[in-house]
């Protein structure tokens, strides 16, 4: 694995501020953290460590933040005309025939510039919903860049097995069978999947969404992915035209769609979740469901606003995603933090949601959606995902709180460590080369929009 070195201690001095995101929600001044192995071993004011030092002073410090959804392989199709003012369905049939000329490069090359731009925003634990495979493409070529990034990751096999010729969206050359779905989902958990504490790649299973797969194929990644003991993710009731889909075809609203597939429980997430009503935000309360929040593709697609805070007041599990990037159009999990603050204020007035709920949801939040309860916390025991935050800069310059990060403060982080390994130092990605690797994306994406 090429990621940056593992160093055996690591002592954090002098953070001005850090919030640890545990159980109480601690906030410390002047604080130190002790890492020993990838894990944090001690948390507080005044610590000793023989090990290397990282001088926080001037600094705050939080959990990595966790990235609930995305589709990696998007980095390279951004901005692409005629999808740049179209609505989800619009949108998707003009990608479609550009995904289609991917391949096993497009795919490894796109996950490494998305997940750096996602460890240069602070994010140490992302998820990726990669559901098309064209020309040879396999899961294993996203995995691999995490693995030379540092990253800890949470892919997930989706899949589309319902082209236009029966009905679908997706063009017949982008489905699958859905015994050749199935079959990959099992070569590659048991090929990479980790349940262990501290794993740094665990796989889920994800058919792309309703509009997109059958009901036997829905219900049958549910067997298999409790059989294999992994979660589920798909995308469910993101806009209008997903609902009415929903209603024509199933003759029922997602949320029932999903609860009669077996699709709700602590071992599935959601991603956007726009239009859900009261009585399905309360089934995914008592169910345990979880949702992934994508407050800026739902904005840039005009899908509307998801109503988080009544998610999070009935208790649903809620994190954030960043999304893809044709649809974003970036990647960074602070901007997208900020975002879903003021969009929950827009919608429910000033005092909605404070910017130290934003950026719980984007930590803690997002850790508890993808079952990772060694993640998203400073606290002993947990692992050693730390972003450290500059506030010494003009972004911060006149804060009185400058743990408020998302009313005033830096959209890059300083430094990043995953798993106790330095993957972001002094601003800059240090476990890849990545301005040769930005020379080959751009590269592929000329070669993709001349072939067209």
């Amino acid at each position: 694995m090429c990621v940056g070195d593992q160093v055996s201690e690591i002592i954090i001095k002098n953070a001005d501020i850090l919030l640890t995101m545990d159980d109480r929600r601690t906030e410390l001044q002047r604080a130190d953290i002790v890492l020993r192995a990838g894990v944090i071993v001690g948390v507080g004011q005044g610590l000793q460590s023989s090990g290397e030092v990282i001088n926080a002073r001037g600094c705050v410090v939080t959990p990595g933040l966790v990235n609930t959804h995305h589709h990696l392989y998007q980095s390279l199709t951004r901005a692409v005309p005629g999808g740049q003012n179209a609505l989800l369905f619009g949108w998707l049939q003009t990608l479609y025939p550009v995904w289609e000329r991917f391949g096993p490069e497009e795919m490894r090359v796109s996950a490494t510039v998305g997940l750096c731009e996602l460890a240069l925003s602070g994010c140490s634990l992302s998820s990726d919903h990669l559901y098309l495979y064209p020309n040879g493409a396999r899961l294993d070529d996203t995995i691999e860049a995490a693995m030379q990034v540092g990253m800890r990751f949470h892919p997930t096999r989706g899949a589309m097995s319902i082209g236009e010729s029966d009905g679908g969206l997706p063009p017949d050359s982008l489905v699958e069978r859905e015994e050749a779905i199935l079959s990959d989902c099992i070569r590659v958990i048991d090929r990479f999947h980790d349940a262990s504490e501290g794993s740094m790649c665990r796989v889920g299973v994800a058919p792309c969404s309703p509009f997109s797969v059958s009901r036997d194929l829905m219900r049958d990644a549910a067997v298999l992915a409790r059989d294999k003991g992994v979660m589920l993710h798909t995308h469910l009731a993101e806009n209008d035209e997903d609902v009415r889909y929903s209603l024509e075809k199933f003759g029922c609203r997602p949320g029932q769609y999903a609860e009669d597939l077996g699709w709700t429980g602590a071992d599935v997430w959601h991603a956007h979740c726009v239009k859900l009503n009261g009585q399905e935000i309360d089934l995914f309360a008592k169910s345990g469901t979880g949702v992934a929040h994508c407050p800026c593709s739902n904005c840039r697609l005009g899908s509307g606003i998801a109503p988080v805070r009544g998610m999070r007041d009935a208790g649903v599990k809620v994190g954030l995603g960043v999304d893809g990037s044709a649809s974003n159009d970036t990647g960074n999990l602070m901007a997208e933090a900020r975002q879903a603050m003021l969009l929950q204020r827009v919608t429910r007035g000033a005092d909605a949601m404070s910017a130290r709920e934003a950026l719980e949801i984007a930590t803690r939040g997002g850790a508890e959606v993808l079952g990772r309860d060694d993640c998203g916390q400073i606290s002993v025991g947990k692992r050693g995902d730390i972003a450290i935050w500059d506030v010494s800069g003009i972004e911060s310059a006149g804060s009185w709180d400058p743990a408020a990060l998302l009313l005033a403060g830096p959209m890059k982080v300083r430094h990043l460590l995953v798993e106790g390994r330095p993957v972001v130092r002094d601003f800059q990605m240090v476990t890849v080369d990545l301005p040769r690797i930005i020379e080959r994306q751009n590269q592929l994406a000329r070669r993709l929009a001349e072939a067209l």
